[in-house]
């Protein structure tokens, strides 16, 4: 018996030695890279915002070359398509401060204006890269009464103009930027145009002058964007 199991105890132990002679080697493999997910960024939702910024008029304006100190509001809606454009929508809203020199003629004549208020209504297409989209924006542009008036040696005098527009067109560019989720800084220049005045009556130095109605303006502003299409998603 004792013979026996000493067999049996030899036998098993020449069998897993075959066994593991016959099992493959076992391979190592390195453990995948970590990779950071990558941010999906979408334009397309409503937005609403603010914006500080400058005005100057044109030259040949009726405000004369001051510039002016402006801040308003802002709120549109966006769609990004075909991966990286973005087409809208947008209106605007800004308040001026403070009024102009005028334009003092060589007869002595004083001709000011003053409009605090300008908007617009404009339509938006650009291209987006990462979490940035460089615009252009035009369309409909308005400002409040211009106040036009005529005085010599600190006198009022009457006049007569064509009519001073309040209606108008604006054309801008711009570039923004998608800071934190739900949030994007812009900065842009937008030109407005409202045609031009002329003096029909009046002094004799002011009389027959034509004026062009027109402000440069730039501002800088920031949106909150409300993602209807999701500000930003994570994509691994």
């Amino acid at each position: 018996m004792k013979k026996l199991l000493l067999g049996t105890v030899a036998l098993m132990a020449v069998a897993s030695s075959a066994m593991a002679a016959d099992m493959p080697a076992r391979t190592y493999t390195k453990a995948p890279v970590y990779t950071p997910p990558q941010a999906i960024y979408n334009w397309t939702g409503f937005y609403i915002g603010g914006h500080l910024g400058g005005a100057f008029a044109g030259n040949n304006s009726l405000t004369g070359s001051d510039g002016r100190f402006l801040g308003g509001v802002q709120g549109g809606f966006d769609y990004q398509f075909a991966t990286n454009w973005v087409i809208g929508a947008e209106a605007q809203y800004s308040w001026l401060t403070g009024s102009n020199t005028g334009v003092l003629f060589p007869g002595g004549s004083l001709v000011t204006s003053k409009n605090d208020q300008l908007g617009s209504v404009t339509g938006r297409f650009g291209y987006t890269w990462g979490p940035a989209l460089l615009y252009a924006k035009g369309g409909y542009a308005w400002r409040d009464n211009p106040n036009i008036g005529v005085s010599a040696a600190g006198t009022p005098v009457a006049f007569t103009t064509d009519g001073a527009h309040q209606n108008g067109w604006t054309v801008g560019a711009g570039l923004e930027y998608m800071f934190a989720p739900n949030w994007s800084a812009k900065a842009e220049y937008q030109y407005y145009n409202f045609g031009n005045t002329t003096f029909t009556s009046g002094p004799a130095d002011v009389a027959g002058t034509r004026f062009r109605d027109d402000d440069h303006t730039v501002k800088v502003g920031v949106n909150y964007r409300f993602g209807w299409g999701g500000p930003v998603q994570s994509r691994y």
